[in-house]
């Protein structure tokens, strides 16, 4: 039990639990005691410089700063005297007097001037600058694309400090200088956009003053706000990737103008890039605003140069009732004709849950078909394919802020700080800690300077290297015999298989020294709390199934799981992979993963939707395309994917999409898929729509709509319903809620968990034991979901990539994303912010092989591979592997997946994304000359620790 300290505030008892301070207790009883410094919020510790709460307690001679003093028993606070009002007053006046009148800068929305305002204080309009010794540049720095630097506004409360350093650990900003002219500075006074700033803003969201703020509030030249009032303020979800931050989304005229962090379970108020300035995409005028279908003299085409074109020269707008009329016609046809088993869908992991709901049960009750799939294929699908398979269950089993809790973390092919910052966040946060990170990848990673140990292996090597620490921790009997006797069963396999598994047998394999692979072994099973996170570098292989099942049997002959601190983690690339899964929009499962092979399941399903469903195995992404050139499949219904660019052997691809008979696309964008469409219709962006999302740690959270639909778009599951409704269903949805409903009555998951519990707390972790029971953030405390509750180990062979370099390509490729764009870029490369620090598609290479070739970084260069030339811009990067390329996907003018293998995994089908074997070279229309004049700063930046 913590201890109660009670004591009087302004004549009143009140008590105080251990460690809050006076500025706490008064908030709780509802006085108000003016603040700068001291931030209200998770993560930032009061820093009590600012003198702005000060308070006065009796028998003390001077006065104490609230926010850092902490209440003793019987001690008497007083609030509201004349002398502790006039010391705040006094603070309040000397910092104004150095600032620009209220009137005369952007910073009348700050907390600063709501609290001045209140005392009837403005500032001066004689002002002198105190900084006019530094450069208009640092004075006025506009340099970054989303943040604006005024630091006549800057108090010095070191607010930003706390910010960088201590909540998203970036440690950028400092201060320098001395007295009244102490500002905050980026790195070595840089102007913050030629800084290792990444443009999270959490400093702008820390500032009292508008030193720092958003431009999106301000006029061209940044020094004016033109927002001064919002119309309406909604609280929802992000949209990019898995991490599932809560956000505060502010709207003025019916635009996105700012958004913010909010306290949500999974970040904290934190954001990043992304997530603060990656919002104006929904109001693009590329959005699509009208039904669309393809002329009769427009020819479908496997290759479209989409630079420049008229969409009205291959399509004409129409009206929603021909457009729905046009595209349930062609996909009946196709069905009555050649059976459901012709017709495919690719759903999308960034809409809904209710939407994913639908799609999966649009394709298998209208069509009878499990060719239902998305984008999980391309990303996790061996580690929920691993983690079925030994865990009986395809979810986390406990959340990325168990960092925190942990002794020993251990990251592998995955890249945090890139892919989920806000989770990095907490990784990076648990290291400072004294907690031991250990960051295992192909590539060094920003992360690496956090970690205790940094493993760079040979790219391809993850089961040498992983069954050499698994055959430590047998060998040296480091594990939990106890836990495996009760809940684990295939040990004496695994025992066999990794005898030969030594270190020094595996360090010339996997280049990692077989002491360091002894350290992290017994680190990882000797602690009494580890937990492993992992991303696409250990799925997005041909052994990526294998890859994971090294890493659960780690986790189960350790007993590392179940408990907190512990577990198995693969991180979430899109907002709503984990929720769009547990939808069912999968071809072998039904919702909550139930296998549609099950006569008893498949019953159940029958039964609800009406009809007879497939026996069979639906096929995944990469086998639907495979099929549409073998004339297996030739309809198809694509909402929210663009497999134009995400799929492997992008040439391959794109030819299918040609060859279908009739192709139907629903999205915001005319992606490059849409392109290929007969029918396209508007659909709704994550700012239009309410519905529910999960994040990777099980949160099932709810969107809101903050801004209405353009043009006539029209929301998804309407027009997935009235889709349905066309093609002969009797639907009949009047909310989303209902759809919701629905879904969760034939998911267990969801037991206990209503729509308008969703609605009224906003998050909530799944599974649940009551209606007002939290959630279990930790799973598997009491065995696992198989038949005989036990987890299940299955051994790992040592194999090769499919394709590895040669004298014809002697290098390896590896793909991924930055941490500016997200998926294929049809969002992220129409966000303003995001596309001005990351222009033009790159590939990356280290600086001692770029010099090797007699390259230099800055010119164009072309990558080729078995399946394709691609041309990009070539940058140094220090963090790339000699002999390797790095490229990102997301660029149509540099699409890496022209180049990639589409080689799958047995058990997960994924394709093989992470490695296969490349050449590069000048570029035919480059020559060194030309890179010099070359100025955009995308082609000479390198990542923060180059």
């Amino acid at each position: 039990m913590s201890k109660t300290i009670r004591f009087m505030l302004d004549g009143k008892a009140v008590e105080a639990a251990e460690g809050e301070t006076i500025w706490q207790v008064a908030k709780r009883e509802g006085t108000r005691i003016p603040h700068l410094c001291h931030l209200d919020k998770v993560g930032y510790r009061p820093d009590g410089n600012c003198r702005a709460c000060m308070v006065e307690i009796d028998g003390e001679r001077t006065l104490a700063a609230s926010c850092i003093r902490k209440p003793t028993e019987g001690m008497e606070v007083k609030t509201q005297t004349e002398r502790a009002d006039k010391a705040r007053r006094m603070v309040f006046e000397m910092l104004a007097a150095d600032m620009p009148a209220q009137d005369a800068g952007p910073d009348d929305q700050s907390s600063f001037w709501q609290w001045a305002g209140s005392m009837g204080i403005s500032g001066s309009d004689r002002l002198r600058s105190k900084f006019d010794h530094q450069t208009t540049e640092l004075l006025h720095d506009v340099s970054n694309p989303a943040i604006a630097v005024n630091l006549d506004a800057c108090i010095a409360c070191n607010a930003c400090v706390r910010a960088c350093r201590e909540v998203q650990v970036n440690d950028v900003i400092g201060m320098a200088e001395r007295g009244s002219h102490m500002v905050p500075v980026f790195d070595i006074h840089d102007p913050m956009g030629l800084s290792t700033c990444v443009t999270c803003g959490e400093c702008v969201e820390a500032c009292p003053t508008g030193a720092l703020y958003e431009k999106s509030l301000m006029d061209a030249d940044a020094r004016t706000r033109t927002v001064e009032q919002f119309d309406k303020v909604v609280d929802s979800v992000c949209p990019f990737c898995g991490v599932g931050c809560q956000t505060t989304v502010r709207v003025k005229d019916d635009l996105i103008v700012q958004v913010d962090g909010r306290d949500g379970p999974a970040n904290e108020n934190r954001l990043c890039v992304k997530g603060r300035f990656g919002f104006d995409y929904v109001r693009s005028p590329d959005r699509l605003t009208k039904p669309l279908i393809r002329r009769d003299d427009a020819p479908k085409c496997g290759d479209i140069n989409l630079k420049g074109a008229d969409p009205l020269t291959v399509f004409r707008e129409a009206t929603w009732e021909e457009a729905l009329e046009r595209a349930s016609s062609g996909l009946t046809k196709i069905r009555d004709e050649r059976g459901g088993q012709a017709i495919a869908g690719f759903g999308s992991a960034k809409g809904s849950n209710e939407e994913a709901y639908l799609f999966q049960k649009f394709i298998r009750q209208g069509f009878g078909t499990n060719n239902v799939d998305h984008c999980t294929r391309l990303c996790h699908a061996s580690s929920v394919a691993a983690l079925m398979e030994g865990v009986g269950s395809g979810a986390v089993s406990a959340p990325f802020n168990d960092a925190l809790k942990a002794d020993c973390i251990i990251v592998i092919g995955a890249r945090p700080t890139t892919n989920h910052p806000v989770a990095a966040t907490y990784f990076k946060q648990a290291a400072k800690q004294g907690r031991k990170l250990v960051v295992i990848d192909p590539r060094k990673q920003d992360l690496m300077r956090h970690a205790s140990h940094s493993l760079v292996f040979k790219p391809g090597t993850d089961v040498a290297l992983l069954n050499a620490m698994l055959n430590v921790i047998i060998t040296e009997r480091l594990y939990d015999e106890q836990y495996i006797q009760a809940n684990v069963s295939g040990f004496e396999a695994l025992k066999e298989k990794v005898k030969d598994f030594t270190p020094e047998a595996m360090e010339p394999v996997c280049a990692v020294p077989a002491a360091t692979i002894r350290d992290v072994a017994r680190l990882y099973a000797k602690s009494e709390r580890s937990i492993i996170f992992w991303g696409m570098g250990i799925s997005q292989h041909t052994h990526g199934t294998d890859n994971s099942r090294c890493l659960i049997a780690m986790a189960l002959i350790t007993g590392q799981i179940g408990r907190p601190g512990t577990g198995l983690h693969p991180l979430r690339g899109q907002n709503n992979v984990q929720g769009a899964s547990d939808a069912g929009l999968i071809p072998m499962v039904y919702p909550d993963y139930r296998s549609v092979e099950d006569a008893d399941i498949r019953a159940e399903f029958e039964d609800l939707y009406g009809r007879p469903l497939d026996a069979k195995r639906g096929l995944t992404v990469v086998e639907i395309m495979d099929a549409i050139h073998d004339g297996e499949i030739s309809g198809m219904y694509v909402m929210g994917e663009n497999p134009a660019m995400s799929d492997p052997d992008q040439i391959h691809a794109r030819a299918a999409l040609a060859k279908l008979d009739h192709l139907v696309v629903q999205d915001i964008f005319l992606t490059e898929t849409a392109w290929h469409a007969d029918v396209v219709l508007p659909a709704s962006a994550h700012a239009e729509k309410l519905g529910t999302y999960t994040n990777t740690n099980r949160q099932v959270q709810l969107g809101r709509p903050a801004i209405s639909l353009p043009g006539d778009a029209r929301q998804d599951w309407e027009i997935i319903q009235d889709l349905a409704r066309a093609c002969g269903l009797d639907w009949h949805y009047g909310h989303v809620s209902e759809v919701y409903t629905e879904m969760a009555s034939v998911m267990p998951s969801l037991k206990n968990i209503s729509w308008d519990r969703v609605e009224r707390e906003g998050s909530v972790t799944y599974p649940a034991d009551g209606p007002d029971v939290p959630g279990n953030e930790i799973i598997f405390v009491n065995g696992f979901p198989t038949r005989d509750r036990r987890g299940k180990i299955v051994p790992a062979d040592l194999l090769p990539p499919d394709e590895v370099p040669d004298e014809d390509y002697p290098l390896v490729l590896t793909t991924g994303r930055l941490l500016e764009h997200w998926h294929t870029g049809a969002m992220t490369r129409r966000a303003g912010v995001l596309d001005a620090i990351e222009p033009e598609g790159i590939a990356s290479m280290n600086p001692r092989e770029i010099e090797r070739r007699g390259m230099r970084q800055g010119i164009m260069v072309k990558v080729e591979t078995r399946r394709g030339t691609v041309e990009a811009l070539l940058r140094a990067d220090r963090e790339v592997a000699d002999g390797m390329i790095f490229m990102p996907f997301c660029f149509n003018e540099s699409p890496a997946n022209v180049l990639t293998n589409p080689q799958l995994d047995p058990f997960g089908k994924i394709p093989e994304f992470k490695y296969c074997a490349a050449r590069i070279g000048l570029a035919d229309t480059e020559t060194a000359a030309l890179g010099e004049n070359r100025g955009s700063s995308s082609l000479t930046k390198e990542l923060p620790n180059s």
